[in-house]
């Protein structure tokens, strides 16, 4: 009994080990992430925050082929801190339950994930910590009524940048029109100027052709700070979700797309506007070249010497 009672008040990640089902499963945690939000039943909880904390564990399924250090392969942790921001946004709550409810069910919609712990506390409501915690599981989820969720997926600008437009005394200007934007911004960018390695050979030449996308990418991150250069679909969506303008390195999201391209990788544009409907963009704007022969999204067209965004 004794280890009973000490246990239910152990950390997640302790409960979490002390009934793990039959056979082995990863565990990722979220410890003591705290957010100040307007949440509570009784009067004095009203128009005010305070201060809740958030201790989440989901068990995972183990990852059986090789690993190789690749971000986009694992449950990341922002899946976790984002169920948290989205469940916390979506209206106001009066009971924790509810909150943990919606929360343990969102990470359960993500494929690796088997079961999930999650503690809420509210901070100042007391001389200690009040709070709730909830276990559920992929099992649970089969057996209760599909509730939907807000869609909370971002709809990006995507902006191909011409290698003039990258050298352009107004790239400063265009940036900060495309900052004050509501929606996040991806650039993208063609091969520098120079002549490329020909290989003869299709596929490494398709890798080439990537590499020299991303050799220029870099050259844009130079031009100002405000460009980072992302590669994986992880990096991209926490960017989107940070107000952070990203510069597409192509490589590893062409590369391992179920979807290919089906465009050439000499043809840069294209390749920008299969990306603008890959990740749901809402539109394509392309400075300084022609438009694609086709575009899954709307297409805007801005000359060099004219752009004003």
């Amino acid at each position: 009994m004794s280890h009973e009672i000490r246990l239910a008040f152990e950390h997640p990640s302790e409960r979490a080990h002390a009934t793990a089902p039959d056979g082995p499963l990863d565990r990722i945690s979220v410890r003591d992430h705290t957010v100040e939000v307007e949440i509570g039943a009784f009067q004095a909880e009203r128009g005010t925050t305070q201060r809740i904390s958030f201790s989440v564990v989901v068990e995972v399924r183990p990852i059986t082929d090789p690993l190789e250090d690749d971000v986009d392969r694992i449950l990341s942790y922002d899946k976790v801190t984002e169920a948290i921001a989205a469940e916390l946004a979506a209206e106001r709550l009066n009971l924790l339950e509810t909150l943990a409810e919606r929360i343990a069910e969102r990470i359960l919609f993500e494929p690796q994930a088997v079961r999930t712990f999650v503690r809420i506390e509210k901070l100042d409501r007391g001389p200690g910590a009040l709070g709730v915690e909830i276990v559920r599981s992929v099992d649970d989820l089969a057996t209760k009524p599909a509730s939907p969720h807000a869609d909370t997926t971002p709809h990006p600008h995507v902006v191909f940048l011409s290698n003039p437009a990258i050298r352009s005394a107004n790239l400063a200007a265009w940036l900060d029109q495309l900052d004050a934007r509501a929606e996040p911004v991806i650039l993208c960018v063609g091969r520098a100027d120079l002549s490329a390695p020909q290989t003869g050979h299709r596929m490494t030449q398709r890798r080439v052709d990537l590499l020299a996308m991303e050799q220029n990418a870099w050259v844009l991150g130079g031009r100002d700070d405000r460009c980072v250069v992302v590669a994986t679909r992880t990096e991209l969506d926490w960017a989107m979700k940070n107000d952070q303008i990203s510069v597409w390195a192509p490589s590893k999201i062409v590369l391992d797309a179920v979807d290919g391209p089906g465009v050439a990788t000499d043809d840069p544009v294209a390749l920008a506007a299969w990306f603008a409907g890959h990740i749901e963009a809402s539109d394509l704007l392309i400075i300084g070249e022609d438009a694609p022969a086709s575009c899954p999204v709307p297409v805007h067209l801005q000359d060099i010497a004219q752009s004003g965004l």
